[in-house]
Formats: C-alpha cells, sequence, structure tokens
C-alpha cells in the first residue's frame, strides 16, 4: 500500500479503507505516522526501522515477516512511502507471496514526483516545454553485474528528468549527465520532503546540484527534477504559502477528541505532533447514571456543558435500550456551538444557548428558569469547576449533577515529543480545557516554557496564567477553529 508522499491528506480512499481492517501493519519510516490512526487500536503497528535512531530492517526479514503473520492468520498491511511501485520494492515481496500461496492486492500511492508537480510548482510535463517524462534512480543496486542506466540517452532526453534516491551519489550521476552532454545550466530543483509541511525547495542548475547537497547537508528523501520546467517563476508554489507552513504544533487533547485540531493545522500547513495530557473515558461503574437514566421524567432541564457529556450520555442511554424519546418534556440547553452541533448528531437541538460560551454565561441564561424552582440535571465529567451547579442553586434551582464519564490526566510523556521540546523544535502548544493546563504543568514541567501557549478561551488562559505561564494566543470564537485561526494570524 502506498501512503503517498508525506501530506497525510494524500493517502487513498481504498487505502484507509484496508488500513481499516489491518491486524497488522509493517510502515516505513517515511510514512506519516497520522496514518496509522485509520487502522483499529488493537492493530500492531512494526515500524521497520529509523536512519538514526533504529536498526533498518533487511529486504529477507521483511519478506519473512509478512509471510509469517499471514500464514498466522492475520490481515497485514505494508505500508510504504510514495507509491509501492516506484523504487519501492513491490517486485521482490509480491514475488515472495505469490510463491508462498498468499493472496495479496496492491494499492497504489502519489509519487513524489507527481506530488511535487502540484505542490512545489514545477509541473513536470508543460505543452511548450516536455512533452514526455523520465523517473530515475540515483542509486542504482550494487550487486548488478552492469550498470542499467544510459546517460548518454538521459542527456538526449527530450523532457523532464526526475532523480530519486539521489543524495549521496549527486556528484556521480551529475557528472555522467554533464559528461554525456547534457548542458550544467539545466535548471535544477530540489525537492526534500515534498507535500510536507517542511517541505524544502531549492532552486539551481545540474552543475550546482552536487555542491548544493553536501553545502547543506540535505538528507533524504529528496528528488531532484531537471528540465525546462524547473525554471518556470516561483510563485507557482502554493504549498508554502500556507500561513501554518513551516510551523510545529503540539496538541495535547485526548486521542479521541485530536483529530478535528490536527486536520485543521496540517491543512494550513503545520507540522502536527499529538501528546494527549488527559484521557477521556466511559465510566467503569454506571449505577447511579443508569439509575438517573430511569427517572429523567423528574426534571426540567437537562444541560451539556461539553460534546464529550453530549456522547457518553447518549451512548450509555442507548446501550440501556432507550432512545431520544426517554428526553421527552425536557428543555435541552448547551454551553456552545460545539456541544449544539454534538446534541445535533443525535438529531436535537438546543433550547438555549448562551452568546459567550462559558459556565458563567449560561447559568445567567438559565438564571430566569432557575428562579421559578425548577429541576436541572447538569451531565458532567467526574471533575471540573462547580460554578454552574452553584450558580443555578444560588438562583432557586433544584440541582442534580450527573457524571456520565471520565477524564484522567496522561502520566507519561512521550520521549519523541520531550525530544522535540527540548531542541525548541515546537512553535505553538494548544490548550483547550483548564484540566489540559493542569495537566500540562505535571507533564511537561517547564518544557512547557519552550513553546508559545494557544489557548481555546479566557477561561483556560485564566488557568495557564495563575500556573505561572502567559498565553501567547487565544481564541476569539471560543472552537476548534477559532483557536487554530488565533494561531495562523
Amino acid at each position: 500500500m502506498g501512503s503517498g508522499p508525506g501530506d497525510p491528506g494524500m493517502i487513498t480512499l481504498q487505502a484507509i479503507q484496508c488500513l481499516a481492517e489491518a491486524d497488522v501493519v509493517l510502515y516505513d519510516s517515511l510514512v506519516n505516522p497520522q496514518l496509522l490512526d485509520y487502522a483499529p487500536a488493537t492493530a500492531e503497528k512494526i515500524c521497520l526501522g529509523r536512519h538514526g535512531h533504529s536498526r533498518i530492517w533487511t529486504q529477507d526479514e521483511i519478506n519473512r515477516q509478512m509471510v509469517e503473520l499471514a500464514a498466522a492468520g492475520k490481515t497485514v498491511v505494508r505500508l510504504k512511502g510514495g507509491d509501492p511501485s516506484m523504487f519501492a520494492h513491490v517486485a521482490d515481496e509480491s514475488e515472495v507471496l505469490a510463491s508462498e500461496g498468499i493472496p495479496f492486492e496492491v494499492i497504489p500511492g502519489i509519487t513524489a514526483a507527481l506530488a511535487a508537480g502540484s505542490c512545489v510548482g514545477v509541473p513536470l510535463t508543460h505543452r511548450r516545454l516536455a512533452s514526455a517524462v523520465a523517473f530515475v534512480t540515483g542509486r542504482e543496486d550494487p550487486g548488478k553485474p552492469d550498470p542499467m542506466l544510459d546517460f548518454d540517452g538521459l542527456a538526449r532526453f527530450p523532457g523532464t528528468l526526475v532523480f530519486y534516491m539521489g543524495v549521496t551519489s549527486a556528484a556521480e550521476w551529475t557528472a555522467s549527465l554533464m559528461a554525456a552532454g547534457k548542458p550544467a545550466e539545466t535548471p535544477a530543483v530540489i525537492v526534500r520532503r515534498v507535500s510536507c509541511p517542511d517541505q524544502l525547495v531549492i532552486r539551481c542548475c545540474l552543475g550546482e546540484v552536487a555542491e548544493q547537497v553536501t553545502d547543506r547537508k540535505i538528507r533524504p528523501p529528496v528528488i531532484v527534477i531537471l528540465g525546462e520546467v524547473a525554471g518556470l517563476e516561483e510563485n507557482l508554489c502554493w504549498l508554502q504559502q500556507r500561513p501554518l507552513f513551516g510551523k510545529t504544533v503540539l496538541v495535547t487533547r485526548s486521542a479521541s477528541q485530536s483529530r478535528e485540531l490536527v486536520q485543521q493545522c496540517v491543512q494550513r500547513g503545520a507540522r502536527v505532533l499529538v501528546q494527549p495530557a488527559i484521557e477521556i473515558s466511559a465510566l467503569e461503574d454506571t449505577s447511579q447514571l443508569d439509575n438517573v437514566l430511569e427517572s429523567l421524567d423528574q426534571f426540567d432541564w437537562l444541560v451539556f456543558s461539553s460534546r464529550n457529556g453530549v456522547h457518553f450520555f447518549f451512548d450509555r442511554l442507548l446501550q440501556t435500550g432507550r432512545d431520544a424519546r426517554a428526553l421527552a418534556g425536557l428543555r435541552l440547553a448547551v454551553i456552545g456551538p460545539g456541544t449544539s452541533q454534538a446534541l445535533a448528531e443525535y438529531h436535537l437541538g438546543a433550547d438555549l444557548q448562551p452568546v459567550k460560551y462559558r459556565a458563567e454565561e449560561l447559568a445567567e441564561a438559565l438564571e430566569p428558569e432557575a428562579a421559578r424552582g425548577k429541576r436541572f440535571l447538569l451531565a458532567r465529567a467526574n471533575r471540573g469547576r462547580e460554578v454552574l451547579a452553584d450558580m443555578l442553586r444560588d438562583a432557586g434551582a433544584e440541582v442534580e449533577q450527573l457524571v456520565v464519564y471520565q477524564s484522567t490526566d496522561v502520566p507519561h510523556l512521550d520521549p519523541a515529543i520531550a525530544e522535540e521540546l527540548e531542541a525548541g523544535n515546537v512553535d505553538w502548544i494548544t490548550v483547550t480545557s483548564s484540566a489540559i493546563a493542569r495537566s500540562l504543568v505535571s507533564l511537561l514541567g517547564e518544557r512547557l516554557s519552550r513553546a508559545s501557549l494557544a489557548s481555546i478561551s479566557p477561561l483556560t488562559s485564566g488557568t495557564l496564567e495563575e500556573l505561572g505561564y502567559p498565553v501567547a494566543a487565544e481564541a476569539e470564537t471560543y472552537t476548534i477553529p477559532g483557536l487554530v485561526e488565533a494561531i495562523s494570524t
């Protein structure tokens, strides 16, 4: 399966559908780790080695592992960067599977050269400049008895040349091309990590490629585009003009909630790291919740202060054999548009939503009802502020708080995230609740000062500042889109 060039949005729908069926994923280091989220949480994910971090598996080891896993009845995804048929050993692996009688399919992906045509503004073909394109390896298998590249033919090729895997051998293949008659002034574009938030584009000429690679200490993955199309104007490169291009954002929401924030940051060009500060889970003991669900008709208002509360409340309601009819006669209040949207997923609308998305504003909006002695049921987490319940009681309401889900702090920091923070590689840390703010102080310690903090609301900002950490950006609209907008401007 091809995973595409790096941008997680460039994987195919077919690949996503197959990943969802995987028991095991064997993946290369060039695969964007966000794509592993499409596999089931129960799937085993095996990295086949990272340069400079762990040993790289040999092709024989990969072949044996695929055969052994498939023979054990596992559904295996062999996830490769780019396209599996483009310099990626698909023939070696397919031949082994076929010889063992193991059924397989090959799912294509977008290869780096094709992505470069769109992401770098260097079209590989052009009506006036190039009617053909050739993909060339910059590193032939040293086990071949004779090299197969015809540099005389490549020098005369009437179109665009794209060299893969040519970093360490740049001096050799560029010299061979020029010796065969390719002009040294032929326009060239060196592209590292095409489509990724740290995409690097260097415009030069054939005679300067080796020097550029050496002097700038450029490391793979790299492609080099040669030909007249490489000399087109730079203003075609839209990708690097996105507002968060070149920035690294650390997302700290719970794993189950991070996708929306991750996707919106990626769409704006950011490199995204994920380190949950809290975990959200269903209750282990649902006896109190179940008892209240049997007596919903005793309340006048059902109040949700988070989308988590909505989802866990209705999940349990449905699990007990009930449906939305159990809420007949109840009026519904929500704290903001995100919570209202979650309610809409169950085909329900909110009767009340405050203009400002804070517990105090929600309580003030409900005070006329509270003054009449109405009964309120507040669906909430096992921890949080008491301000909503206290204000409603002070106004004369009867209030029962119902814990519908569990929120706990994550105790351990991913060593890779710690390394990124220590190196100063993180530009923004997003903070979307006071609970997350408090957990981050324990989880990151002084590392929290190594990046700018972006807060979703004044309440969250206040918590961070009370803890001694200034806020660099605050959402004007207290939503995920509002938070992303705050760090994009």
